[in-house]
Parts: structure tokens; sequence; C-alpha cells
């Protein structure tokens, strides 16, 4: 189990709030996808053929399968993207 599903079971259990969970979330360091973005029709097109990237444990993916599974809200789901993405910006910006 990683940090991030023990956080989703906290607010699933209600041991922990989701403005807490998403406290936690925005100071965490997130991994990053290893492929670069595409740019251009055809790479997007040629990344489509491929194999998609593996899950890996204790990144959003997690926060996604969550959601998949029914295990957060619509809601919930979005203030945790949002937390997700505001520690990705603060790492990009040299703060985490």
């Amino acid at each position: 189990m990683s940090e991030v599903t023990e956080l989703i079971s906290a607010l699933n259990d209600g041991t922990m709030t989701l403005e807490q969970v998403a406290q936690r979330f925005r100071e965490r360091s997130w991994p990053r996808s290893r492929r670069p973005w595409k740019t251009s029709y055809l790479e997007l097109a040629a990344a489509a053929e491929q194999d998609p990237e593996p899950y890996v444990p204790g990144s959003f993916d997690d926060v996604a399968a969550a959601y998949d599974l029914g295990k957060i809200t619509d809601d919930e789901y979005a203030v945790l993207a949002e937390a997700v993405a505001e520690a990705k910006r603060a790492q990009d910006e040299g703060g985490g």
C-alpha cells in the first residue's frame, strides 16, 4: 500500500478530512511521467500505438484508480487532482 492509497483510505474511514488529505498531497513529491509530452499529431498518433506507461504506485495513478473504483467522489477527485497539480507546480518552481 502506498502513502497515497493510505491517505485515501484515511479519507474513506473518516480518520482524515478531505482538506487534510489534500494538504498532504500538496506537501509531498509526486513522480513525473517518464515519457516526454507529445507536440504534434504525428507524435500523438505514434504514442497511441504504444503500450501505456506502467502503473506507478504512489503516483497520481493511485488517485485515478481510487476514482475509477468509486472510492472517491467526483468532488473529492477534483480537490485531490488540484492538490497534486499545486504540488507539481511548486516542484517546477523549485519549491519542492
